[in-house]
């Protein structure tokens, strides 16, 4: 992991750079556009390892909540199955992420009250597994940059580690990306318990987020 030290002086050599790079954009460029986000990011279909797709459904107004803390661009619902059993999982595709934390996103969005325990998964990152109303979920975040994320701290880690480079100071100053990436994919898997443990759950809906992370990570929504 990145020292913090290093992290600084790169943002220190970063700022300094671009402040006189968006001095110059000013005089040579001052019509140039903002970042757009391409909202048309979800689409009908996603295949995932061992189930069997079923159906899906989406709702694309966009909406901010009222601690605008987040702008929601898109969301959509797949069902999957396999022996008999249904998984469903939500995508939402959030901007303008002041508190990332996702454990507080689906209690407020889902009326999920029970806890989450966090676990982490090399070469894909953070998420939460928890019981709630006699369903197992898995809920975690996709940053564009950086492994997944549970938490806000994850998240802001992962905007100074990965965002803040030197090879990024022309692509920010053209309008084609931003200086810090805060969006997200949050995403959150859920499976009836029936008859299985806790663990048993955990464990199938860790597999098949295994696979969603690989499958949506290289696709991660272009600014």
């Amino acid at each position: 992991m990145m020292h913090w030290k290093e992290i600084r002086i790169k943002f220190l050599i970063l700022i300094f750079g671009t402040g006189i790079l968006i001095i110059g954009k000013l005089f040579l460029f001052p019509n140039l556009n903002k970042p757009k986000i391409n909202v048309s990011v979800f689409p009908e279909k996603v295949p995932l390892n061992e189930w069997q797709f079923i159906v899906t459904s989406h709702n694309n107004l966009p909406t901010t909540n009222e601690d605008n803390q987040y702008q929601l661009l898109e969301q959509k619902h797949y069902r999957y199955v396999k022996n008999n059993l249904p998984l469903d999982i939500k995508i939402h595709y959030l901007e303008n992420l002041y508190y990332a934390d996702i454990s507080a996103y689906i209690k407020k969005n889902l009326d999920i009250q029970s806890s989450s325990v966090m676990r982490h998964q090399k070469g894909i990152g953070y998420y939460g597994l928890g019981i709630d109303k006699q369903k197992a979920y898995l809920s975690t975040c996709i940053n564009s940059r950086g492994g997944s994320t549970f938490t806000h701290e994850q998240f802001r880690h992962n905007r100074f580690s990965q965002d803040i480079q030197l090879e990024r100071i022309i692509p920010i100053l053209l309008g084609k990306e931003m200086l810090l990436d805060k969006r997200c994919l949050w995403v959150h898997l859920s499976i009836p318990i029936r008859n299985s443990s806790p663990e048993e759950a955990y464990q199938i809906l860790e597999k098949a987020w295994f696979s969603w992370y690989r499958w949506w990570q290289p696709r991660f929504p272009k600014p």
